[in-house]
């Protein structure tokens, strides 16, 4: 059983989970590995000055591994189905339980379909600013909601939207995930720990 669980391993599905892992839920992203940053190379990314896509999604792993986000590295997802107040994420492999799912698979919008999510006449799946899908606590982000609009920046802010959504669907109020210099130390021990 997961509190999320993301299918995708691209900028949104990535950043979605770095939010709500880093923040008390356990969380589970099936990547296929087929995002679409390997034929990228990022100029245009705030922030960062110039790095590939491949060695984009290196770092971008790390990151959410050092938060401790389980990663089914290889595992594709066959199907979402609700079931009572959650949802079952089906591969191959097995079956998972989970309070939350988040779309995160490019332009492919089959699994949102399927799930029942409603979508816009230029066949995008319908969100609202939180990413939330018309199906309560499925999120959609990325290329699935935008038409044409393939930014690695865009998608990674549509996971973190998600994400925060969710933390605050589960804290009740808004939630922030703002870190200080002061908190510094203590994520960096936490990576240490997590590499030792």
């Amino acid at each position: 059983m997961f509190d999320v669980a993301v299918v995708g391993g691209g900028p949104a599905g990535l950043s979605a989970a770095l939010f709500t892992e880093k923040n008390g839920l356990d969380t589970v992203v099936f990547d296929t590995d087929e995002t679409w940053m390997h034929h990228a190379h990022l100029f245009n990314y705030l922030g960062v000055r110039s790095i590939s896509g491949s060695e984009f999604m290196e770092v971008a792993r790390g990151q959410v591994d050092d938060r401790g986000v389980t990663r089914k590295q290889g595992e594709e997802v066959t199907s979402v189905e609700q079931d009572g107040d959650g949802f079952v994420v089906s591969t191959e492999d097995d079956d998972y339980e989970t309070d939350y799912v988040v779309l995160a698979t490019g332009d492919d919008s089959d699994l949102a379909e399927e799930l029942g999510c409603e979508f816009k006449d230029d066949e995008t799946v319908a969100v609202d600013v939180t990413m939330e899908t018309s199906v309560e606590d499925a999120y959609a982000t990325g290329a699935m909601v935008r038409n044409g609009e393939y930014e690695a920046v865009i998608s990674a802010g549509d996971g973190g939207a998600a994400g925060l959504n969710i933390l605050s669907k589960e804290k009740g109020e808004h939630f922030h995930d703002f870190d200080t210099p002061d908190d510094v130390p203590t994520l960096a021990d936490e990576t240490v720990e997590d590499e030792d």
